[in-house]
């Protein structure tokens, strides 16, 4: 069987499987967000931290509660990093340095996972279970809430109520993520993946020599890091890595697991609002995305110009041969199309073009399907800006799902837009005139390391500013800047954002309905999917283009 075959087929049986799972995990979301009744467990969990969970929150509630659980959060992961010399079950690893620290509590409860660390040397059991397991499972229930909350915007009418904040946190994390990370780290297990909280251990090579390695509770860890679109591996290499991802079929399992909630998420998001179609055409905007870009990756790393590439049949540098090509590219766009940043292969080693697909995936929002939460409430921001372009080309008053789309709403979802930019230029623009920040970049003598190592810092802001966490490598992020910057980066990436995504979701909230007329634009018509997939990439384009032409875009032309 041919690679290109191999990759062809691996793509189609992942889109079976998304498929199939569409329907009953999106009919089942909207039962868990929409039901009356809290679960034993639950009533327990809201007495423990003295939650209301029956009494409604208007936006700026709901806002406080998102803010205040995260501090709470950033704050413990920070102290309990801090304190890791003196744990038990530490490994002997000493605590880790203050400005390391709080770039990783950021990383972690922003969803985002940037790991300036190697995992398998620095964090023990107890940090990596107590501290990062817990928040790639709330951080992404946060998401969850935030995106749900929107909805109820939109299928609400003068109230300006969005829901319970500390419910749909709960909720979403006992009844959604827990039971699918369960299942999914037992499947894990089955297939190889490690599960212990063994120490270090010394083991010898086949060429000669020996080297350390240490177990931990990898499968369950590798489940919900893969679920809920946070990313942050195990060990340094990530999903490269045996123990976390042992064959080709992990491998597609955790790129179904990456995608099943998002893609789901539509479906929850039509059903809410009384409207599939509304969720089909959603899901149809970001299936085409995901789908090109795809086409557009196994293109570029199956095209091996050159005799070294054509020698291997293709761009293999940097990738495991246990996955190939065509595993290795489905896995980068769905990490970099989502907020998940693991990666199961070297993302500096592919092509100048790949790298480049790589960069706009992240650059898009990541909202094709997105993270769990963010990219839904991402992908409807822009829902908005299309319905506004569409009404400024007819001269009529846009509309979205009965609500008039006025100057408050337009420019809440116009400042959503500009935040990320403004995060990821300003920084890759300091950092590229400071001398010790462009003394990070560790290829300065390679070919082409002007661009390449241009493409590394923007990679490093992209990835932190839109909570991805992959990174470029190549560049030393662990150094005070670019712990610091790209830690401030992930917060103000994770929670602006939010702000005007529940401002927005209490302003449609607090409208009456508007009926549909003759001259209503139909949003759930295969004409209006068209028309955002272009607001999407147009806008994506004028903003990053300059950027991208002089990094990947030089670097492929060179």
């Amino acid at each position: 069987m041919s690679p290109v075959l191999a990759g062809v087929l691996q793509l189609t049986a992942l889109t079976a499987a998304l498929a199939l799972a569409y329907r009953p995990l999106g009919d089942y979301m909207a039962a868990v967000y929409s039901s009356p009744k809290h679960l034993r467990i639950e009533k327990v969990i809201y007495r423990c931290i003295g939650a209301h969970a029956d009494a409604e929150m208007r936006w700026p509630a709901y806002l406080r509660g998102v803010l205040a659980f995260s501090a709470v959060g950033v704050l413990f992961l920070y102290l309990l990093q801090r304190v890791q010399g003196g744990m038990p079950l530490s490994l002997g690893f000493a605590s880790i340095s203050p400005d390391q620290a709080f770039n990783t509590a950021a990383s972690f409860v922003a969803n985002t996972n940037w790991q300036s660390y190697s995992g398998e040397q620095a964090m023990g059991h107890v940090v990596q279970t107590a501290g990062l397991a817990v928040q790639n499972f709330v951080s992404a229930a946060t998401g969850m809430a935030v995106a749900i909350a929107l909805v109820r915007g939109f299928a609400r009418s003068r109230t300006g109520d969005l829901g319970n904040f500390w419910a749909d946190l709960v909720r979403g994390t006992v009844r959604v993520l827990v039971p699918i990370a369960v299942i999914g780290a037992l499947v894990l297990v089955l297939c190889g993946a490690i599960q212990n909280f063994s120490g270090i251990h010394e083991v010898g090579q086949f060429m000669g020599g020996s080297q350390q390695t240490n177990g931990g509770a990898v499968a369950s860890q590798e489940a919900i890091k893969e679920l809920g679109t946070n990313g942050g591996g195990y060990f340094n290499a990530n999903s490269a890595h045996p123990f976390e991802n042992p064959d080709a079929f992990t491998n597609l399992f955790q790129v179904f697991l990456i995608l099943v909630i998002p893609f789901a998420l539509t479906r929850t998001f039509g059903k809410l609002v009384g409207n599939v179609k509304q969720g089909y055409a959603v899901l149809a905007t970001m299936g085409v995305i995901w789908l090109g870009f795809t086409a557009l990756m196994m293109w570029t790393e199956f095209a091996h110009g050159g005799p070294a590439l054509q020698a291997a049949g293709a761009a293999m540098e940097g990738k495991e041969t246990r996955f190939g090509v065509g595993g290795s590219s489905i896995f980068s766009v769905a990490t970099t199309l989502t907020s998940t940043g693991a990666v199961d292969s070297f993302h500096s080693s592919f092509t100048a073009f790949g790298g480049g697909v790589q960069l706009l995936g992240m650059m898009l929002g990541e909202i094709a399907p997105g993270g769990v939460g963010s990219g839904l409430y991402g992908m409807l921001v822009m829902a908005i800006i299309a319905v506004f372009i569409a009404g400024l080309m007819v001269g009529r008053t846009p509309e979205y799902l009965g609500k008039k789309i006025g100057t408050r709403e337009i420019k809440l979802a116009a400042c959503y837009i500009l935040i990320t930019p403004t995060l990821v230029l300003g920084f890759t623009a300091v950092s590229m005139v400071l001398p010790h920040a462009l003394g990070s970049m560790l290829n300065t003598k390679a070919l082409g390391a002007g661009s390449h190592g241009f493409s590394e810092v923007l990679y490093a802001f992209t990835s932190g500013a839109n909570n991805n966490g992959s990174a470029f490598a190549g560049l030393n992020a662990n150094t005070p800047w670019y712990n610091t910057t790209i830690g401030l980066a992930m917060l103000l990436g994770r929670f602006l954002p939010m702000v005007f995504v529940l401002a927005l979701a209490g302003s449609l909230a607090e409208q009456k309905p508007v009926p549909e007329t003759a001259g209503t634009l139909r949003t759930e018509k295969p004409l209006f999917a068209g028309l955002l997939v272009g607001t999407i990439l147009i806008i994506t384009g004028l903003t990053y283009f300059p950027a991208l032409a002089l990094g990947p875009l030089a670097e492929g032309l060179s």
